[in-house]
């Protein structure tokens, strides 16, 4: 048998090539071929992930999902919009639970949007989703797309860069065959233990505990579960983070593991014996092993290489972080890598890309260790015998933390060198609420116009300048930046909701919803702000 690997003569290309087609890699390509830029998929694995990963998108994510025309079948795929997101917290299933942290069902929230019209709500609400079931999707909506060219079984071993790009070195490992792939640029989405990351020997920046855990993802249809109620989260002051995927009979149960050893024999036994009850297993579906750490990479570029989602930045779970800071980077990077293959984006605006999105992933992960803290100490208060009423007090003064809406829509790109930023006090940043506003960098309002329709939904494919003067005075200004080759929309709007929050006659809006200029009137030097938001 012949077991040498043989190297293809005729090697692919594309102006970009992603590695890892998990939803970070899926929604970069997606996001290239809205823009019209073609690229090249590869992931080592055949078919998706059966191990169900993430489970949460938060709103922003999805409204960031909407543009690429997903939010639809996500919710369709997703936990029905009746159940709430509620967290459980126990010292185990066989006495009540000490107190449970409400938040709104996706119903309630879409309840609240149509009543508010403000600002201060989101266009999308959250949506409870399989991981396994978005990577999925995306797999499935990049194969059909003419623009993505998908490679499953394609391991990325090694790059090369030059002045004029990169090569990078896969293999089949299907057939065995060697490819080497030309490319303009190529995007790291490998995961923690990013391949593209380690071949740029790009550090991570660590901090708080790095820690092994089980996973047990299994179906029971056990009423036993249900005991206490329906919940999202139950957290056992035994160890256990026990996680109801479907509303249905599929939940992962998830344990610290604190030696260097194999992982239990009878895991479905710790799930048990933590969680207090026994119970009717259905099936054990997949037990998986991950590492839970806090690391940002210290830079998220390396000449025409690029990380995102994971290979950039590792959280723990609590507070569903990870996976939509990594859609954040995924949105950010690709319209901009877009802009410049498509010849109006300068060099600036690659640039950019750390500049935004890394403070995003660490502040995220801050807000991440937060959380954790709790899931930390409340387990180790249990075992030092706190008293119930100790524990429901420590608990309850900790649960605006769940609320944390002003995270996920609040961010702004202070430092971003493409944003034309004013002098002033920026609009204060809550936890809880969104703070409506047009000031340069943050998330524009969203806001209904009086036909019903969303403000978002009328934006452009590439830059729009939404007009509120009442006179047509960004007409030439969009004339003007077309002319230049800037992809932009004139977007007239007279409608007093938009009026009442905008808060500036003239708003130039990015591809990913943020502000990169506003006035009350046309600048003097509408080149110069040309120039800066386009990154040259």
């Amino acid at each position: 048998m012949n077991t040498q690997r043989r190297s293809e003569p005729d090697a692919p290309s594309a102006p970009v090539l992603v590695v890892g087609a998990g939803p970070v890699g899926a929604i970069l390509a997606l996001e290239l071929a809205h823009h019209g830029v073609p690229s090249i998929l590869i992931d080592r694995s055949l078919t998706p992930s059966r191990h169900p990963k993430m489970d949460f998108v938060n709103g922003r994510s999805m409204e960031l999902l909407r543009r690429l025309g997903l939010s639809d079948e996500i919710r369709a795929l997703g936990v029905g919009p009746e159940h709430p997101f509620t967290f459980i917290w126990t010292r185990g299933f066989d006495e009540p639970p000490l107190t449970r942290w409400h938040y709104p069902s996706v119903a309630g929230v879409l309840e609240k949007i149509n009543k508010v019209n403000d600002g201060s709500m989101p266009l999308e609400p959250y949506q409870r989703v399989l991981g396994s079931l978005l990577e999925d999707l995306g797999r499935r909506r990049t194969r059909a797309h003419p623009l993505i060219d998908v490679r499953e079984g394609w391991t990325f071993v090694r790059l090369d860069q030059d002045a004029d790009g990169v090569t990078a070195h896969v293999v089949d490992s299907t057939t065995g065959t060697r490819h080497s792939i030309r490319t303009r640029f190529l995007v790291g989405c490998d995961g923690a233990n990013s391949a593209v990351r380690q071949a740029l020997r790009i550090p991570l920046d660590s901090i708080g505990p790095t820690t092994r855990h089980c996973d047990v993802y299994f179906r029971s249809g056990d009423p036993a579960l249900r005991q206490h109620g329906r919940f999202f989260l139950t957290i056992s002051g035994r160890g256990l983070t026990l996680v109801s995927r479907d509303e249905k009979d599929t939940w992962t149960g998830t344990f610290p593991v604190f030696d260097d050893g194999p992982l239990p024999a009878d895991p479905m036994a710790v799930v048990q014996e933590r969680l207090g009850v026994k119970f009717r297993v259905d099936e054990v579906i997949i037990t998986a092993e991950w590492i839970g750490r806090m690391a940002v990479a210290e830079s998220y570029r390396r000449g025409s290489v690029f990380l995102a989602g994971d290979a950039a930045h590792q959280f723990f779970p609590t507070g569903g972080h990870g996976a939509n800071t990594g859609l954040g980077d995924a949105v950010d990077l690709g319209w901009k890598l877009a802009a410049v293959i498509n010849g109006w984006g300068g060099p600036r605006l690659l640039d950019s890309y750390e500049a935004e999105r890394r403070p995003v992933a660490l502040f995220n992960r801050e807000m991440s260790l937060n959380l954790l803290e709790v899931w930390h100490r409340f387990p180790r208060m249990t075992q030092y015998g706190a008293s119930r009423e100790h524990l429901t007090g420590f608990l309850e003064k900790e649960s605006y933390q769940v609320d944390n809406i002003g995270i996920h829509f609040g961010y702004r790109y202070t430092s971003s060198p493409v944003i034309c930023h004013e002098e002033g006090s920026a609009p204060r940043w809550e936890w809880q609420r969104i703070v409506p506003s047009t000031w340069p960098g943050g998330r524009a309002p969203s806001v209904r116009l009086r036909d019903g329709s969303a403000l978002f939904d009328r934006f452009g494919t590439g830059l729009t300048l939404v007009d509120l003067s009442a006179e047509n005075a960004g007409k030439a200004l969009v004339e003007e930046a077309q002319r230049r080759g800037v992809p932009m929309t004139h977007l007239p709007v007279d409608d007093e909701n938009v009026r009442a929050v905008w808060e500036r006659d003239l708003v130039l809006v990015r591809p990913d919803h943020h502000v990169a200029w506003r006035g009350n009137t046309p600048p003097e030097d509408w080149g110069a702000v040309l120039d800066r938001v386009c990154g040259r």
